[in-house]
């Protein structure tokens, strides 16, 4: 048993390096900076004037500070586990060694957690995030599978204290969706949920098949960037075509029903998007054009493009026949990465938004 508390006490000094390693990649210092400046932009006179800016400005100022308490968390978590160690040396208190083994494997999840986002470093990484859902082929099948991954993706960022918009909704025929648009908020909000983008298939016993036959679906994942400059991703009005439409489907409360659909055609490389949620035409086309900039900017970076001007519309195409993923839940359970290997048997926790290890994987994979 003190040969154990030995082994974890030397395990914790070898951790030390590493964390203070992770400090400094996650320049905490440059972050503190910033937050004691935009405290004092909050506090000046007419800060609420400009409720969009003032909106950003917390934003940011939340995202910084939980970046510096979640590394305070940790060194703290290593010091009091140091102390729980010597303390159970002097006591001879074998008590404590159950709580010491947990606790250094949470301390070791989080320090590779907080070590991925320094690994975070594409152009557009710390961005808010745009995610479309297409279902593939399979009608209503495919719908609700769809739908199913919405669920996943709200309930993965409900979990990290992210927010989400919808911007755009079309129900489907009989049940799910067949299409749906929502931007995510949050710190690296794109930079980890890149990894998702791609189509995902799903092998299940269809609830829509009298004769109770297994089925495989798929559906497409696009997960896009938010710009939030203007002028970073240019769009061009004689570049643009824009339709003005009812909006179709059930619609409940996701759909205005007045005519005040807009949809963008990008008439250089046929990339079209559409929304329909919002009561004001002005709303929607605004939406759009968020989309639209967004699809822009993923596919340069990921193309590794000089300029939007070099995208051709080709490379839209959506391939259901390569799956990054399958979510097996007949004849056993597992969800498998293609790229990375990894799997999680646990299939409803995640259906429950439980992809971290799924994205953790992919980022790693990348370094």
């Amino acid at each position: 048993m003190i040969i154990q508390y030995d082994e974890y006490k030397g395990k914790l000094n070898a951790l030390r390096p590493t964390l203070k390693e992770l400090g400094e990649a996650l320049r905490l210092e440059d972050a503190r900076r910033e937050i004691d400046e935009l405290e004092q932009k909050s506090a000046a006179d007419g800060f609420w004037n400009d409720l969009e800016n003032s909106q950003k400005v917390l934003q940011r100022m939340k995202q910084l500070k939980s970046k510096c308490e979640n590394f305070e968390k940790l060194s703290a978590k290593l010091e009091d586990l140091y102390t729980l160690c010597e303390m159970g040396l002097e006591e001879d208190d074998e008590s404590l060694l159950e709580e010491i083994t947990a606790d250094y494997a949470a301390l070791e999840e989080g320090v590779q957690s907080a070590r991925l986002t320094t690994l975070l470093t594409g152009e557009y990484d710390a961005n808010n995030a745009i995610l479309t859902l297409h279902p593939g082929a399979g009608g209503t099948e495919a719908q609700d599978w769809a739908s199913m991954l919405y669920r996943m993706y709200v309930r993965w960022t409900e979990r990290h204290g992210y927010t989400y918009t919808l911007l755009d909704w079309q129900d489907g025929d009989e049940a799910g969706i067949k299409s749906a648009t929502i931007k995510i908020e949050g710190e690296n909000a794109y930079g980890f949920l890149k990894s998702e983008n791609g189509v995902h298939r799903l092998v299940r016993i269809s609830p829509f098949d009298a004769n109770a036959r297994r089925q495989t679906s798929f559906a497409a994942v696009e997960v896009m960037p938010e710009i939030q400059n203007d002028t970073e991703i240019e769009l061009r009005d004689e570049d643009i075509k824009m339709d003005v439409y009812r909006s179709s489907g059930a619609g409940g409360q996701k759909v205005n029903k007045t005519s005040s659909a807009v949809r963008l055609t990008h008439i250089p490389t046929g990339i079209v998007v559409s929304s329909q949620v919002e009561r004001s035409h002005f709303q929607n086309l605004e939406n759009c054009k968020q989309m639209l900039r967004a699809k822009l900017a993923e596919i340069k970076e990921r193309e590794h493009l000089e300029k939007i001007s070099d995208i051709k519309g080709v490379q839209m195409k959506i391939d259901f026949g390569s799956a990054i993923r399958s979510y097996v839940f007949m004849p056993y359970q597992l969800v498998k990465d293609a790229r990375t290997g990894y799997e999680n048997g646990n299939i409803n926790n995640v259906m429950d938004g439980d992809i971290d290890g799924f994205i953790n994987a992919f980022l790693s994979s990348k370094a």
